[in-house]
């Protein structure tokens, strides 16, 4: 889920107007419109991956290219995060809801008339930013129309609504690109944006009401245009870099994006102490509880984002699932999250503050570990409902981390530093997720050349046999199979999934094709499931880490009624 930078509890206006007031009409429509948009950015966050071979199967491209489709609108979002809610307080923000729903909704309709990776990717890149201007002015909105005392109310449908519409996002994607409506196949993952946007902007315009702060701060474009610069130069080379066989000058990208945070650093505490607004508050990095909070931040959505996009490239293109099929098998997970997230703020956090998270990071690590127990016992031939007990506990898992993080995450804060901490924190969600999508893509890409031999000689002995039965004369077996464990090589070292390479190309007998490409797929399955079983050990003992770091996390979370954010809003997936 995507969630909400900060908004002061005093800006909310102590006395709504007719139509607003005891929970009148006209706040509950502001609160569906709130709730229409901020469901349209998650099912279209949740809907890419599953769709994403799908897309490059029509569109052509590299792993790459499937990479940022996911992070570039990801990493938009991210930086447009942490000014986004501030542009709310200066200008209004209706007006900002407005101009974002518009946006979104626009981009939408660019990303589905596309015809390459490259328009598609800048596209996903404009969405991500009219995403950040969209999102963080629905909550301040909302405590606009409602009075104090039916806010609880209000905010009590985050959680349902968006924890449906993030168990409702694989599926629908995979429905959606199966059932090709109309022709659009892919594209009508964002068509669908259209009638939801258009709804989402009536609504805005007739029944929200304008709200800004009376104590607005100033923007800092030096610290935006920093944050910006150093962001891109660390995920760009991360995605590029195995594709481009990792280069002096990617290494050189990755140096100056950390110098560029570097001089962010000081920078903000320069503009604070000149008496000007920061982009963030440098003395929140002041804080261990906090700056460990950013680590662990960073590494959670990195590793979980990172695997589920690794997972259903798995699906798809290693086992040949169909987008509907691989939604349906993930299906488990974020129903684990549901279950997970409100067993841990309606009874465990409460009560055991830190420890939640630390438990349920070991717990979602057991589950990733089960679906290696589940891939080393039934290989490359699994089945859908196997997994699903594994993904369940590791969603699980992930709902005690993610819905208690962000409470947590603010325990030590400071009245005053709650807004920029908030901000700051879900800027950090954003580019875990690019992270996570750049580096645990590349690896699983980068682990399929590793497993080649293995799954060239675990369909080596049915080969020979199929070849002599098609009419290769017994002298010319060795040959051919050597012939077949280079193109099989070549084939999983390839930078686009798809390409047919030059050892491949062979002229040969119908019969010995058919062996040929029957075995090939053989050995596919289990090249792929041999680098997802190496990637889901690398994930699990990431979170295994990441436990350990929790323990640096403030021991309680915050007061709720002391959050810039209310709980349902800052949890994400």
């Amino acid at each position: 889920m995507t969630s909400d930078a900060s908004t002061s509890p005093v800006d909310a206006p102590s006395r709504p107007p007719d139509g607003y007031r005891a929970g009148g009409r006209l706040a509950w429509f502001a609160l569906a419109v709130v709730l229409v948009a901020e469901v349209m950015d998650l099912l279209d966050s949740t809907i890419v991956g599953v769709a994403s071979p799908a897309i490059r199967d029509d569109l052509g491209g590299t792993y790459s290219s499937i990479q940022w489709i996911a992070a570039g609108y990801t990493l938009a979002f991210a930086v447009g995060l942490i000014t986004a809610a501030r542009l709310g307080d200066l200008y209004g923000r209706k007006r900002l809801f407005v101009l974002g729903v518009l946006g979104f909704t626009l981009s939408s309709a660019a990303c589905a008339l596309a015809v390459s990776p490259g328009m598609l990717i800048s596209f996903r890149m404009v969405q991500g930013v009219f995403a950040a201007l969209l999102i963080p002015q629905g909550f301040g909105l909302v405590r606009a129309a409602f009075p104090p005392e039916q806010l609880g109310k209000a905010f009590a449908l985050f959680g349902p609504v968006m924890g449906l519409s993030a168990v409702a996002g694989p599926i629908v994607g995979g429905a959606l690109v199966d059932a090709d409506l109309f022709g659009t196949g892919w594209r009508m993952i964002f068509l669908i944006n259209l009638p939801l946007g258009i709804v989402a902007l009536i609504g805005a315009l007739t029944v929200l009401r304008e709200d800004r702060s009376s104590s607005a701060e100033g923007l800092d474009p030096v610290g935006t245009g920093l944050a910006t610069a150093g962001a891109f130069l660390l995920v760009f080379p991360l995605v590029q870099g195995n594709e481009l066989d990792w280069p002096a000058w990617i290494f050189g990208c990755l140096a100056l994006g950390v110098l560029l945070f570097v001089v962010l650093a000081r920078h903000l505490v320069r503009r604070s102490r000149a008496g000007r607004t920061p982009l963030v508050m440098p003395s929140l990095f002041g804080k261990r509880s906090f700056s460990s909070a950013l680590i662990v931040g960073l590494l959670f959505f990195a590793a979980m984002t990172g695997l589920m996009l690794a997972l259903t490239l798995y699906l798809q293109i290693g086992l040949g699932y169909s987008p509907l099929r691989a939604g349906l098998t993930v299906g488990p997970w974020p129903f684990g999250i549901a279950i997970g997230a409100v067993l841990a703020m309606a009874v465990l956090v409460p009560r055991f503050g830190r420890w939640v998270i630390i438990g349920s990071s070991l717990v979602m690590a057991a589950g990733i570990a089960g679906v290696w127990l589940t891939l080393e016992l039934a290989g490359s031939s699994v089945s859908s409902l196997d997994f699903a007990p594994a993904l369940l506990v590791a969603g699980i898992g992930m709902g005690g981390v993610v819905s208690p993080f962000f409470d947590i995450a603010l325990g030590d804060v400071d009245d005053d530093e709650v807004g920029s901490a908030s901000g700051l924190l879900n800027a950090i969600q954003q580019l875990g997720a690019s992270i996570g999508v750049a580096v645990l893509t590349t690896v699983f890409v980068g682990l399929l050349g590793g497993a080649a031999s293995g799954g060239v000689s675990s369909v080596t002995p049915a080969l020979r046999a199929e070849l002599v039965t098609a009419g290769v004369p017994a002298a010319q077996v060795p040959q051919v199979v050597e012939q077949f464990r280079t193109c099989v090589h070549d084939r999983a070292t390839a930078d686009d999934p798809a390409a047919v390479p030059a050892s491949c190309r062979g002229t040969v007998s119908p019969e010995v094709g058919a062996v040929l490409a029957q075995e090939g797929q053989a050995a596919s399955r289990e090249i792929f499931t041999d680098a997802a079983k190496k990637l889901l050990l690398i994930d699990a003992g990431l979170l295994v880490v990441l436990s350990g770091l929790s323990f640096l996390l403030p021991q309680k979370a915050r007061p709720e009624e002391d959050l810039a954010v209310p709980p349902a809003e800052l949890a994400s997936v």
